[in-house]
């Protein structure tokens, strides 16, 4: 079924897609003037043959004089010079306006990646993202520029060539040096749709091959330690296998379409200069003519192999625009309801009531019936063993994914009925992996307009008890952290993403897992912190050691997806459940490593 809907795919796909005809209508003044610019010049360039002609003529019959072959040359000259200054004007117009559509396509690409789910980023890699933005949108571009170029002055140049032919030399003639072009067409109609399976094919195998060295230079850390460098190696050289056999795949139909094409116009200029040669020995046509028509043909060789190239670069911007466009039609997932409403005052009370979550496309609920309440003020604690659904707790609060009405309430309103620009502007969140950008320390603290001032950032740098260990730093605030961050030790990476979401002074604040890098001391002091910096303000602190939220207002544990205890510490502990069993365990094993 699939190979079917491919063969039915055609290069006018490209221009007929509404997506690109918005983008032909912003710009059709350029493409009107520019097209008009080709158009004089292709007529302009059939006038110098003739002019050439006529002076031969003159010579041959000695009726043309010096003036008239001085007159012939300006003419040549003045037509020289208007065609180089239409070339470029066309070329900065056409290829302009291609360069113009390119920028908005990756501005849409981009805008429409940022507001798509994490259940999308779940599914596509981001090796096969990024060459949606680089590979495809290159396609594309060359189609709306050099293939919208090519077709037209195919056509045009085709058109005022052999009209001249016909019309000013000989009909006979001109009909027997045109008929192979009746091959080319049937030729390209047969390959064209090979011709898009097989780009698109490329386009699949370039997006896995970047995927690969994406990911496998992201974790080269982990590569080297386990001394597996030559085992993805191995694996590296299959991925780029496939590449080059489906590279080659394609240049084969490339390779033999440009040779097929100039065998073509062999062919017609065979014909022309054995029937060409006879008719103007028998006095048909004029030398004269006989030279005009052989430039004539000449400049047919261009649009003949421009036909094969148009069907090449149309075609692979229309497989490459197809790509793209499944980008673009992805639903956006998460966003604000038809009866969204700010609330009247976000004071950061969080209440959950009877909340289940299923992960799409599963059927095990991730969360199941979760209800608690965390009023203004207070410090939530969430506890629990690895993959027990306390992480996909915040994601949900942070409304990364959609959840059922009436299941989870911010300041009193539902959840999904408030705006996610002001729900996600008053939490700031640290989460467990702690990403930072490849830029200076301070503008990754400063995530935003990068208005404030640098005292600003300093007293919240040292708010989360890293500001000593910047100063340290030869460049200090300005140092670049490197690719995540991976020029910071885990620990100092934790702080920056803490001072980060500190400096919003957010009405909630969600720690997950976010001191767990820092030694105790440090931790204790980070806390000591929040808890007199944010005495009025909303936190929730997810933890595996008990320390760091035995002090909250209200601790949650939970297990399995289920809210299985909750209380302060001393009523957990008394409830001898898995908190205190946790409890326990931590404090032998903090006995031991003191004896040790």
């Amino acid at each position: 079924m699939e190979k079917m809907t491919d063969e039915k795919d055609s290069i006018l796909s490209l221009i007929k897609s509404p997506y690109v005809l918005g983008f032909i209508k912003k710009y059709k003044l350029s493409y009107i003037i520019g097209i008009a610019f080709l158009v004089l010049i292709d007529y302009l360039q059939t006038i110098i043959p003739m002019s050439i002609g006529r002076v031969i003529d003159g010579l041959e019959k000695n009726n043309i004089t010096l003036n008239g072959i001085q007159r012939e040359l300006i003419i040549i000259i003045a037509l020289a010079l208007v065609i180089i200054i239409g070339r470029i004007m066309w070329r900065l117009l056409i290829f302009g306006a291609a360069r113009k559509i390119e920028r908005d396509i990756r501005d849409d690409l981009f805008a429409h990646l940022e507001k798509l789910s994490q259940r999308y980023f779940n599914n596509h890699k981001t090796g096969e993202i990024m060459a949606y933005v680089t590979n495809d949108l290159e396609s594309v571009r060359q189609a709306m520029g050099m293939g919208t170029m090519m077709i037209f002055d195919v056509a045009t140049l085709l058109f005022f060539t052999l009209y001249n032919m016909a019309t000013q030399i000989n009909v006979s003639l001109t009909v027997a040096a045109v008929i192979p072009l009746v091959f080319i067409a049937l030729v390209t109609a047969k390959i064209g749709p090979k011709l898009f399976r097989r780009f698109a094919d490329r386009q699949e195998a370039f997006s896995k091959i970047s995927d690969f060295v994406q990911e496998d230079l992201s974790g080269i850390k982990v590569v080297k330690a386990f001394v597996q460098q030559q085992e993805e190696i191995l694996a590296f050289e299959q991925v780029s296998k496939n590449y080059f056999k489906v590279n080659m795949s394609l240049m084969k139909l490339h390779a033999a379409m440009n040779p097929f094409m100039s065998g073509i116009a062999g062919i017609a200029m065979a014909v022309a200069l054995s029937y060409g040669g006879y008719i103007t020995v028998s006095g048909v046509i004029s030398v004269g003519n006989f030279v005009t028509f052989l430039q004539f043909l000449g400049m047919l060789v261009w649009p003949m192999m421009a036909i094969g190239m148009a069907v090449n670069v149309m075609t692979m911007g229309s497989a490459s625009l197809k790509r793209i466009e499944s980008v673009l039609k992805e639903e956006v997932e998460i966003k604000d309801a038809d009866n969204v409403k700010n609330p009247e005052n976000f004071e950061g009370s969080i209440k959950f009531s009877n909340l289940s979550y299923k992960y799409p496309n599963t059927d095990t609920y991730a969360l199941e019936n979760i209800s608690f309440e965390i009023k203004k003020g207070e410090t939530l604690g969430i506890v629990g063993r690895t993959g027990s659904g306390k992480t996909t707790l915040v994601n949900l609060l942070l409304r990364l994914y959609n959840v059922d009405k009436n299941s989870i309430f911010v300041s009193g309103t539902d959840i999904m009925e408030l705006p996610l620009k002001s729900l996600r502007e008053n939490i700031g969140y640290v989460p467990q992996d702690n990403f930072l950008f490849s830029e200076t320390i301070k503008n990754n603290i400063d995530f935003s307009d990068g208005s404030l001032s640098m005292e600003t950032v300093e007293n919240f740098a040292d708010f989360a008890c890293v500001h000593d260990n910047i100063v340290e730093f030869k460049e200090g605030y300005e140092t670049i952290v490197g690719e995540r961050g991976v020029t910071l030790s885990g620990g100092q990476k934790q702080r920056v993403s803490i001072a980060r979401a500190l400096i919003k002074d957010p009405e909630i604040l969600i720690l997950d897992d976010s001191v767990s890098a820092v030694d105790t001391d440090t931790e204790e002091k980070i806390l000591n912190n929040l808890r007199k910096q944010r005495a009025d303000k909303t936190n929730i602190i997810i933890a595996h050691r008990i320390s760091t939220i035995q002090q909250a207002n209200h601790i949650i544990v939970i297990d399995e997806g289920k809210l299985i205890e909750q209380g302060t510490h001393e009523q957990l502990i008394a409830n001898n459940g898995l908190y205190n069993s946790l409890y326990q365990k931590q404090l032998l094993e903090k006995m031991i490593d003191e004896e040790a």
